[in-house]
């Protein structure tokens, strides 16, 4: 196990920010709670108390995998500090979701589940990941973190099922993917897994990888299914460019309300879609 502390992270909040599809309470606690996260063929659970985090891996492994994951090396405090005062509705946002962060997921993935997201809820789109990684993905164990009797923690092995690969669901073809709750978005998901399947995949999907923002959203949206909308969430969620500001029904609501000469995007150039997350967890979350 691996203890730290990480200030402007609450995994709560990441759970609900519609932006990880597979991240889970496993035990609810007094002060937070025990999250579970499937990531990169990789599994972790991790105990929050506060700033305090304990992790079921050991030190090297935080440090090899989940620490990229989590974004620690983004200074999400100097953001805070540069949005201006005089900003109500962006205020009350960060003050309300301030432990939302940009997780730097894998990218296949996030293809997958943001084609899954389109007219959909985040419930929903969870049912059918999920379904997907079960019927798709090769069960892999991973390690867990339990209470003892006493309230002690304790690892425990786990049973997981990883994202699957691009040519396992290529290889199912479309009536595979019949039965996940995917509607019309099976056609979409079945032709982006033979994009991305071999070699040739691989490459374009390396390709999108060194590509700039612009460049990676305009051969995201060349695919078949894929629309600017789409495109800004896999540019910001599977490429990590921070600058990409997604516009959902939700986003085009608080801009309208608040911002009617549009979102300063040019006061926040290279990091807008940080603040993005903050107003969309805000929007969604706030009753």
């Amino acid at each position: 196990m691996y203890k730290t502390e990480i200030k402007n992270m609450d995994l709560g909040q990441l759970a609900k920010s519609g932006q990880c599809f597979r991240m889970r309470l496993a035990a609810e606690m007094e002060h937070g709670g025990i999250w579970s996260a499937a990531a990169g063929g990789r599994y972790v659970e991790v105990m929050q108390d506060g700033s305090h985090f304990l992790f079921s891996c050991e030190e090297d492994e935080f440090e090899g995998g989940w620490r990229t994951y989590f974004d620690m090396d983004t200074d999400y405090e100097a953001v805070k500090r540069s949005v201006d005062p005089e900003d109500e509705y962006l205020q009350a946002a960060m003050a309300f979701g301030g432990g939302v962060r940009i997780l730097r997921q894998d990218l296949w993935e996030m293809i997958v589940t943001f084609l899954i997201s389109q007219n959909n809820n985040i419930p929903r789109i969870r049912n059918s990941v999920d379904a997907l990684c079960a019927r798709f993905g090769e069960k892999k164990t991973g390690i867990g973190l339990v209470l003892d009797l006493e309230g002690c923690v304790k690892t425990v092995e786990k049973t997981y099922d990883p994202f699957p690969e691009a040519g396992a669901v290529a290889a199912g073809g479309l009536e595979g993917l019949a039965g996940l709750g995917l509607g019309y978005r099976d056609k979409y998901i079945w032709t982006m897994a033979e994009k991305c399947s071999g070699p040739d995949g691989t490459k374009w999907l390396d390709d999108l990888r060194a590509a700039d923002y612009h460049t990676a959203h305009g051969m995201l949206t060349a695919e078949f299914g894929i629309g600017r909308k789409v495109a800004d969430c896999v540019c910001l969620f599977g490429l990590h460019h921070v600058e990409a500001f997604p516009v959902d029904t939700h986003v085009k609501q608080i801009v309208n309300t608040y911002y009617p000469g549009g979102f300063p995007l040019e006061r926040y150039r290279g990091y807008a879609g940080i603040l993005q997350q903050y107003m969309f967890y805000y929007k969604l979350n706030d009753k």
